[in-house]
C-alpha cells in the first residue's frame, strides 16, 4: 500500500522541552538534542523554534557564572529553544541538555502536549496502487492473509482504494476507519451488530483473530534485528500444538 499512516495515533506521549542559552552555545545545545532523539515531527526530523531575548540572573557566594561575576546582576543575550520529544526519551533529553549546557544552572521548562504521535498508534491505513471491485478484493485478502473464511457487511458495490487495518479485537476502530474515510476496515472478532455500524458508508470485513495478526511475529524479528545487533535472533519454524 502506498501513502500509509497511522489509523489511531497515539496521544499524550509528546512533550516540549523550552530551554535558554547563550547564542554562542546554540547550535551545539540544539544539535545535541537532535542527536538525542529531540525535534522529530512526523516525517521531518531536526525542528525547533528559536527566538532572541534577554536574560538575566544575579549569583550567590555558593555560584560560579559563566558570564559575570558573584553578585553582579546580568543582563545577557540569550536564544531560547524549543523542541518537542516522545516522553520516554525525557531523562536521555535533560541528560543531554546538562552535559551540553554553557550555564552552570541550566534553565528549563517541560510541557505536556495534547498533540498526537503520527508515527506511534493502533493500525494503519493507506492505499492500494489500484482500486479492486470488492469481491476480489476480498479474495486478495483471503489468499494473502490464508483465511478460510471472511465474514463481511454488505457489499456497497464501489470499489475498494483506501484500507484500514487493525490486528486483533478492532472493532473499536470501526468510527475512526470511517472518519479517515477507508473504503474498508480489515479486522477481527466483530460481533453480529457490530457490523450494522459500517453504515454503507465502508466494507466491514472480519478475516479472523490469528488470521488478522499471523504476520506480526515476523515484524517483531525484523525489528530486534535492526535494533540489537550483536545477537542472532531466529523466528522459530515450529508450531505449538496443544496436549
Amino acid at each position: 500500500m502506498t501513502k500509509t499512516k497511522i489509523l489511531i495515533p497515539k496521544s499524550n506521549y509528546i512533550r516540549k522541552l523550552v530551554t535558554y542559552t547563550i547564542p554562542e552555545n546554540t547550535e551545539k545545545l540544539r544539535n545535541s538534542l537532535f542527536e538525542a532523539g529531540a525535534g522529530n515531527i512526523g516525517n521531518y526530523e531536526n525542528c525547533s523554534f528559536n527566538s532572541k531575548g534577554i536574560g538575566t540572573y544575579m549569583g550567590n557566594e555558593h555560584s560560579n557564572p559563566e558570564i559575570g561575576e558573584r553578585f553582579e546582576f546580568v543582563e545577557a543575550d540569550e536564544i531560547k529553544i524549543e523542541v518537542t520529544f516522545e516522553k520516554h526519551l525525557e531523562s536521555k533529553i535533560l541528560k543531554t541538555l546538562f552535559k551540553n549546557h554553557v550555564y552552570e544552572e541550566a534553565a528549563y521548562e517541560i510541557y505536556n502536549l495534547e498533540n498526537t504521535n503520527q508515527n506511534i498508534g493502533l493500525g494503519m491505513i493507506g492505499e492500494l496502487e489500484a482500486a479492486m471491485p470488492e469481491k476480489e478484493f476480498l479474495n486478495f485478502v483471503k489468499d494473502k492473509m490464508q483465511c478460510g473464511v471472511i465474514r463481511h457487511s454488505s457489499f456497497l458495490d464501489k470499489p475498494i482504494k483506501k484500507v484500514a487495518v487493525l490486528g486483533g479485537s478492532g472493532s473499536f476502530a470501526i468510527k475512526n476507519a470511517i472518519q479517515a474515510g477507508a473504503d474498508t476496515f480489515l479486522t477481527a472478532d466483530l460481533k453480529y451488530h457490530q457490523f450494522y455500524e459500517a453504515e454503507n458508508q465502508l466494507l466491514l470485513a472480519d478475516i479472523g483473530h490469528f488470521e488478522s495478526e499471523r504476520y506480526t511475529k515476523n515484524y517483531i524479528v525484523d525489528f530486534l534485528r535492526k535494533k540489537i545487533l550483536n545477537f542472532a535472533i531466529v523466528l522459530s519454524e515450529e508450531k505449538y500444538k496443544s496436549s
